[in-house]
């Protein structure tokens, strides 16, 4: 059998039932692990029979590649890609990214958490590329003047990455102390802004010139 994941390779209906298939994996895969999904799972819960998901993806591990596959386009074509033209803000720029992924893909979000969590080679390799996009985007700002010239940009890109990425994975246990849903329009916002200033300016006053 061969495996059939591209989509310029299926039309129509079998296109939908491909991607019924991939999303059922990906939700999956992201609340109960590789380990705790079957095929069969995934064809009942994709609405088909368990004979098309293996004639697609022969296996499970043809199955996860392919979703690995699709969680890496779609991390890296929302938070990696470069913009057209250098935004006014970077800073703000890079967290509305991290909305955007939170608010059109959550579940590969979800799974992309768990690839880290796990040690897999999935989260590894995201993990790498945002890392090695964060230490690009810092150089840029220190270059540019935006950024103060004694930073330490590896740790600047690891700093932001951690506060990105981590807010994205616990935001179930962030959602305990805030009023609402995180990914609502409000507190999105609210955390956007709030990162902001812990960026640019800090949280602590500036000392006055005769305190220094």
């Amino acid at each position: 059998m061969t495996v059939v994941t591209e989509p310029d390779r299926v039309g129509g209906d079998e296109l939908k039932k491909l991607e019924r298939i991939r999303q059922a994996a990906l939700k999956s895969f992201a609340t109960k692990g590789a380990a705790g999904t079957s095929l069969r799972s995934v064809a009942a819960d994709a609405g088909v029979s368990l004979g098309l998901v293996q004639h697609h993806f022969e296996t499970k591990a043809g199955l996860i590649k392919a979703v690995d596959d699709y969680v890496m386009s779609a991390v890296i074509a929302v938070v990696a890609q470069p913009v057209s033209a250098p935004p006014r803000d970077s800073i703000a720029d890079m967290g509305s990214r991290v909305t955007t992924l939170l608010l059109e893909h959550p579940e590969v979000v979800d799974y992309f958490g768990r690839a880290l969590i796990d040690g897999s080679q999935l989260g590894i390799t995201i993990w790498d590329t945002l890392a090695a996009f964060g230490m690009a985007r810092w150089t840029a700002r220190k270059e540019s003047g935006e950024a103060r010239d004694d930073i330490d940009v590896t740790w600047a890109s690891l700093n932001s990455l951690v506060l990105a990425v981590g807010t994205l994975i616990v935001r179930g246990h962030i959602e305990r102390q805030i009023p609402g849903a995180f990914s609502s329009p409000e507190q999105l916002n609210r955390w956007q802004q709030s990162v902001n200033t812990l960026l640019r300016e800090g949280l602590f006053p500036q000392p006055r010139n005769d305190e220094a």
